[in-house]
This record gives structure tokens, sequence and C-alpha cells, in this order.
């Protein structure tokens, strides 16, 4: 990335924006997460969510959850959800989750919808555009019963920030951010602002 773009990126942590960064299979998701938890304040309290242990806080006040099976001796799974949902007993400052794959967008949303800002987490999808549907769908899995506009609603006023990461021979980079303004109802579309967008392998 440009260092203007870094500068950005850091700014978006600084003012505890919610991002989300997208991309394919092994495009740098984790990796520009991982980054952009350096920029968190020390003081601040992070919660770590993840179902494998991947993204490596060098911090002091970091608490790690990790989703786990279920096991043969009877013990029941630990489910990501599970996690988002014993979280605020935590008082985090932060939350950082690692993928969203499911139902847990819907988790995640009601949390961010009750003042938790300055989330980093990741989705699997090959554009940012296309990320919004990704997300909406996983909302949609939960099976929480909640009118589709009423989700876009909660997802404009909530996500903040989407990075497209992309992979290309020899090169892993940032090709797109967006700013997501609102969502408008009456013409069921986003309000996007592009702040970044490069086609071009650097």
């Amino acid at each position: 990335m440009t260092p203007e773009l870094a500068g950005q990126l850091k700014d978006y942590v600084a003012q505890h924006k919610n991002i989300l960064i997208c991309g394919g299979t092994s495009s740098g998701k984790t990796t520009l997460a991982n980054v952009l938890t350096e920029f968190i304040p020390s003081y601040e309290r992070i919660i770590l969510i993840e179902d494998t242990a991947e993204i490596h806080i060098q911090k002091d006040n970091v608490l790690r959850f990790e989703a786990k099976r279920r096991e043969q001796n009877g013990l029941p799974a630990i489910t990501i959800r599970d996690l988002l949902k014993a979280t605020l007993r935590h008082r985090p400052d932060r939350i950082i989750l690692r993928e969203i794959r499911g139902g847990e967008a819907s988790d995640l949303l009601q949390l961010l919808d009750t003042g938790h800002s300055g989330t980093i987490s990741t989705v699997h999808a090959n554009s940012a555009a296309q990320e919004i549907s990704r997300f909406t769908t996983c909302l949609l899995q939960s099976g929480v019963e909640i009118p589709y506009k009423a989700v876009k609603t909660n997802i404009g006023d909530c996500l903040k920030v989407i990075v497209q990461m992309e992979r290309r021979p020899g090169a892993r980079f940032v090709s797109e951010v967006l700013e997501i303004r609102s969502f408008d109802m009456e013409s069921d579309k986003y309000d996007l602002a592009s702040v970044y967008t490069r086609t071009a392998r650097p």
C-alpha cells in the first residue's frame, strides 16, 4: 500500500471506525488485521476472537478467545457466537474477530449497534461491493427474524470501512477502500464513498 493509504488506515483505527477486511483466500486479510492492531493504543482492552490462532497482537491488555469443536469426551463445542455473547462481560474497548462465516455476523452487529466501535474483522469476498452482500447473507443465516431492509440499515449505521485485499503473482495488496456512510431505504442502496482504488499491480 502507499504511505498515504497506510496513514488513512491508521487514522481509521484511531477514530474507532469499524473496519471489515475482505478478499479471497490467502489475499492478506489476516496479515492486514495484524498490522492494524498495532495502531490500537496500549491502554485499550482488546478481545480477540478466532477459531484458529493466527492473529498475534503485541499488546499487554489482550484477552484471547478461541472456538473449540465438540470433543469426544463429551465436552460441548464453543462457537464463535458463544464467544461473542460472552464478550461484554469482559469490558472490551476493541473486539477483533478474525473471520465471519455465518450467523456470528448478527451477534457482531448487535455489539456494534450498542456502541462497541473500533472493531476489526475479516470476511471472504472477491470485491468490496460483494463483501456487503456476503455480510448480509451471513446475517440472514443467524436465524434471527429481522426485516431485510432493517438488516441493511444496521449495516449502514455500524460498518464504516471496507478494505479489499487482492493477491496476484508475487504480490498481495490493498486494491480498494470504501467508506459506508448510510443506507437509503427508499432507493435500497448504500451511500458509499471511494477512498482508494488500485487496479494495477504495485
